[in-house]
């Protein structure tokens, strides 16, 4: 069952098309990559998937239902109330380039704060459950130092751990490690694996090719805001059928 369904979404921003008609499904369980270069659209696609960016055309469906939008009697789309879209954005986790932590907060602080202000947990309940998040992420011995005190890599686990405790269905990653020292870049990796092989649903933009080929199961290209080839790994690859996939891939081989 498609637990992402976006339907020939289209987007503008400044007279430019960011977005031209994407049509993408992912299903429950299901990790796709979305690979392409600067200024295809990937992370404005992840951005609509959330409604942190409006859409000017077409519609995205997480677990059946619009994010940020309703249907008129008129079969028209409406902005809804955003108490409504709070609530549905709180079931979809994202974790930035950025790490985007509170500053004035410690790791743990940081991770309990939505829990006990959006979800109405109990403090105590909501501790509990940041320790278990800290700790399957290997940073139980961290939770009382701020972020100024963490390394990137430290700093972007706990933002992983931030965005699951909010008990996600989905969960956004838009190159989560673009901003770190390459040394750093593996225990992120890693804690993302972790979290593709307990089921949760990913869409990750990233260029990290290795975690691309050997996590996901379905690699999507972007050129020019649109969709121009989908496969699994091994096919996309090894035998990319789209002059643009060829190109990219190319280009990254070269660099690498």
């Amino acid at each position: 069952m498609a637990l992402v369904e976006i339907e020939n979404v289209h987007k503008r921003l400044g007279g430019s098309d960011i977005l031209r008609g994407i049509s993408l499904k992912v299903d429950a369980g299901e990790v796709v990559c979305l690979l392409g270069a600067s200024g295809s659209g990937k992370t404005t696609l992840l951005r609509c998937i959330n409604h942190l960016e409006t859409i000017d055309q077409g519609e995205i469906k997480v677990a059946g239902e619009l994010v940020g939008y309703a249907r008129g009697a008129d079969g028209k789309l409406r902005a809804e109330r955003d108490r409504l879209t709070a609530a549905k954005r709180a079931r979809i986790g994202m974790v930035f380039q950025r790490f985007n932590l509170f500053a004035h907060l410690t790791a743990l602080e940081n991770v309990t704060e939505a829990p006990v202000q959006v979800l109405g947990m109990s403090p105590d309940a909501a501790r509990r459950r940041a320790l278990d998040l800290l700790a399957s992420v290997g940073l139980e011995k961290k939770a009382e130092l701020y972020p100024h005190e963490l390394s990137g890599g430290q700093q972007q686990r706990v933002a992983i751990a931030r965005a699951l405790a909010m008990e996600p269905r989905l969960m956004l990653f838009d190159e989560p490690t673009s901003a770190l020292d390459p040394e750093l870049v593996g225990e992120v990796l890693e804690t993302m694996r972790r979290l593709a092989d307990g089921g949760m649903t990913m869409i990750v933009v990233t260029h990290e090719m290795s975690f691309a080929r050997e996590v996901a199961d379905r690699v999507v290209m972007m050129a020019d805001g649109q969709v121009v080839e989908a496969a699994p790994p091994e096919q996309l690859f090894s035998a990319p059928a789209h002059p643009r996939t060829q190109a990219f891939l190319a280009r990254i081989l070269a660099a690498n």
